[in-house]
């Protein structure tokens, strides 16, 4: 989201920055053809300042870090992120690019590190990378049951197939999409697989839609005035791994600096749930846009992203939540 990255100031990042020195991030043994490695560091974040985060009594802090690139990386504006079930994980780039690393967890299960870090270009049915603004603002991903990579787009609107997840196909097909006009903006920020192999889909300014290859359903009407950026909107989905509902993030942002993120239960008729983790200011915060969930040690892992739109004022956080049912 612009916006936040235009008006959130560097004063605030600096304030909430640990002073932990960054740790660079192990390469990967081998890149595969197509992919090339990118160098970044990471440093440990906790939850910040007493009065930010409010955690639900079900759920635990499960540590965190702060990816840290220089400027010409391309490893900013990371927008979405999916678990590949061995600590492997995928994240698509706003500018047209896909990323892969591992989690390194400590011997307690915290999130302490990455590693391997990797980047490929989002590729058109041609084969050639998607270059136009247009067409390269990829904001959502998932992994279908069949092990099938999924990738949203907003501006031109759409849903593409990329084939297996752990070859990402180079010459990608369409998937059904919600027949919905969405603003140029605010398109399908959360994408998540269904239990039966169909995908659902949530808009940022509302709506919700359950998809299988032939059509979507309206599982929740798009309201008369679309959610504003004040407003809690959901940026991220993934399927909840223990049972048949979902996991969201949703992001709200007031000028100049007021930037809160909250994770929710989703059900299968598209309501939420209670409150699981609230972040805001004095706390750590930022513009997170992405969800992960798998099962661990008998709970729920939560891992959410944030986007740091490639401005110095923001951050690229990575943290853990454990959600015990």
């Amino acid at each position: 989201m612009s916006a936040l990255g235009r008006l959130l100031p560097l004063a605030v990042a600096t304030l909430l920055a640990g002073c932990a020195a960054a740790v660079a991030v192990p390469p990967p043994a081998a890149v595969e053809p197509g992919w090339t490695a990118a160098a970044a560091a990471v440093r440990p974040v906790g939850l910040g300042l007493p009065g930010g985060a409010v955690l639900d009594d079900d759920v635990d802090f499960a540590g965190g870090v702060e990816l840290v690139a220089d400027s010409d990386s391309p490893l900013h504006s990371l927008s979405d992120l999916k678990l590949l079930g061995d600590g492997t994980f995928l994240s698509v780039i706003d500018n047209g690019l896909l990323a892969r690393g591992r989690l390194r967890l400590d011997d307690e299960g915290d999130l302490v590190g990455l590693e391997g870090l990797a980047v490929r270009p989002l590729t058109r049915s041609d084969g050639q990378p998607v270059v136009e603004r247009s067409e390269r603002d990829a904001e959502s991903l998932a992994v279908l049951a069949d092990g099938t990579l999924l990738v949203g787009f907003e501006r031109d609107h759409r849903l593409w197939s990329y084939g297996p997840a752990r070859r990402a196909a180079e010459r990608p097909t369409p998937l059904t999409a919600p027949d919905f006009a969405f603003a140029n903006n605010d398109g399908m920020e959360g994408v998540a697989a269904r239990a039966d192999g169909g995908w659902r889909v949530a808009g940022e300014s509302g709506g919700v839609w359950d998809c299988r290859p032939v059509a979507c359903t309206v599982v929740v009407p798009f309201p008369e005035t679309p959610l504003p950026d004040s407003d809690y909107r959901i940026t991220g989905m993934d399927r909840d791994p223990a049972g048949d509902g979902y996991f969201v993030v949703q992001r709200s942002f007031s000028p100049p600096v007021d930037a809160r993120a909250r994770v929710r239960r989703m059900a299968p008729d598209g309501s939420l749930g209670p409150v699981l983790v609230e972040l805001k200011l004095p706390g750590t915060t930022d513009n997170f846009e992405g969800i992960a969930a798998v099962v661990r040690d008998g709970a729920t892992r939560l891992y959410i992203l944030s986007d740091d739109n490639n401005e110095p004022a923001q951050r690229t956080l990575l943290l853990a939540f454990d959600v015990r049912d």
